[in-house]
């Protein structure tokens, strides 16, 4: 929700903050009872009519009025709000919106949001109002203007002095000062300058975030920055990765990117029910890791090390698992059958004692793999490529093997009862 500052036209005291919602109407009827006016039109502080309540972003100062024309309230302030005790607070808050142009993009914010947070960094050297003091670092000389106030009682003419950085504070047509940098690295900054929170979106590097915060010397910033990227990262060693470490792992890289875990150290982890999908966990250690009802659709799992885990109820539609080795491994209830037609592909692997009852693996590639001992009680075989496969004392009761491929296979000593459909001899097994 977005809240104003509300004054009368013409006038800097006695306003009244409220909250923006509705519709203009609204936001006069509320006008009306909190400044006791009749209000029917609102001005912006550069005198600007708004028609249209979505022009009214957050922390705005406007002007009602009754009917009559904007009253430019600078025009009635003090010379100098420091050196005058009577003038209002308002105006040292509320005269310093400026408006920079980093790297092609617009952002409008205040001199003291730029100064207040990191009064040394190189934004508040940029920015810093004529009061402040200037560190060695700026450069020596100080450009002088003449600037006239003008108060009901006096009039007098005051020098401001303009604190000059390296880059001359260089304005662009519209009056924005120009900063070469990246724009959506730049954001978070200046987020952050605004309410001292780090707040990342997606598809945000937090590597160019630190950078910048680096250039701009914003220290506080940059340390964080520092321990975001280091517990984003996996561990530098070859100790397992705990699933705290890796759900961090996983939070922090946006959800387009591809993330590589080829080699990683899964050892044990307990991985179950995550959204593993399209991960490459390509020679990854994940011996005796826990990955129940985890989704590894599409995942490439090609000669990684699943011996003695357990995935039951894990979702692996158009999984790649090339010559893994899932020894002893337990696959109960999976679902390997992808409704888009991408076939499992498990050829070459060792399954040797591996627990797959019940599974769906509707046209699996499992060609020239290793199932001696395993158990595929109930499992649906259908079109499936078992060519080549050693089958040796596998448990095949209740599975349906319409239209699979077994030619060259070893079935010696594999149980073929209570099959749904009998074999084929166009199927020729050995």
């Amino acid at each position: 929700m977005k809240r104003v500052t509300l004054f009368v036209n013409g006038k800097s005291s006695n306003g009244k903050v409220v909250a923006l919602y509705g519709s203009l109407t609204d936001l006069l009827s509320v006008a009306s009872s909190k400044l006791g006016i009749r209000a029917s039109s609102v001005y912006n502080g550069t005198g600007g009519l708004i028609d249209d309540i979505t022009l009214i972003r957050d922390d705005d100062v406007l002007y009602v009025s009754e009917g009559d024309s904007f009253d430019d309230v600078s025009k009635t302030q003090c010379a100098d709000p420091q050196d005058d005790p009577g003038c209002p607070d308002w105006f040292q808050t509320h005269t310093d919106w400026l408006t920079l142009n980093v790297g092609g993009c617009c952002f409008t914010t205040t001199r003291s949001t730029l100064v207040s947070k990191e009064p040394v960094s190189m934004l508040a050297h940029m920015f810093r109002d004529k009061g402040d003091d200037v560190t060695p670092t700026m450069h020596h000389s100080l450009p002088v203007s003449s600037t006239h106030y003008s108060c009901p009682e006096f009039c007098v003419c005051v020098c401001v002095c303009v604190c000059v950085d390296v880059w001359g504070n260089k304005q662009d047509s519209q009056g924005a000062y120009l900063i070469d940098r990246s724009p959506g690295y730049f954001e978070p900054i200046l987020n952050y300058l605004r309410h001292g929170q780090l707040i990342i979106n997606d598809g945000i590097n937090p590597l160019g975030v630190l950078e910048e915060a680096r250039f701009f010397g914003i220290e506080q910033l940059a340390e964080q920055l520092e321990n975001l990227i280091k517990s984003s990262q996996p561990a530098d060693d070859h100790s397992p990765l705990t699933r705290k470490e890796f759900v961090r792992f996983l939070l922090a890289t946006p959800t387009k990117s591809e993330l590589r875990c080829q080699g990683l150290n899964f050892s044990g982890a307990d991985l179950s029910r995550l959204d593993l999908r399209y991960i490459n966990f390509k020679m990854a250690n994940l011996r005796a890791a826990n990955l129940t009802h985890a989704n590894l659709s599409g995942a490439n799992l090609e000669r990684a090390d699943l011996s003695s885990a357990c995935l039951d109820g894990a979702n692996l539609q158009g999984v790649k698992m090339l010559c893994s080795n899932a020894e002893g491994a337990s696959l109960r209830g999976c679902n390997f059958e992808d409704p888009s037609g991408v076939k499992a592909n498990m050829e070459g692997a060792n399954l040797k004692g591996v627990d797959m009852e019940g599974s769906q693996m509707t046209g699996i590639n499992l060609r020239v793999a290793t199932l001696k001992n395993a158990k595929l009680k109930n499992c649906n075989l259908r079109g499936a490529t078992l060519a080549g496969t050693d089958l040796e004392n596998c448990d095949l009761s209740g599975c349906d093997l319409q239209e699979a491929n077994l030619r060259g296979s070893n079935v010696k000593g594999a149980i073929f009862e209570e099959m749904l459909t009998p074999l084929h001899m166009s199927q020729s097994v050995r």
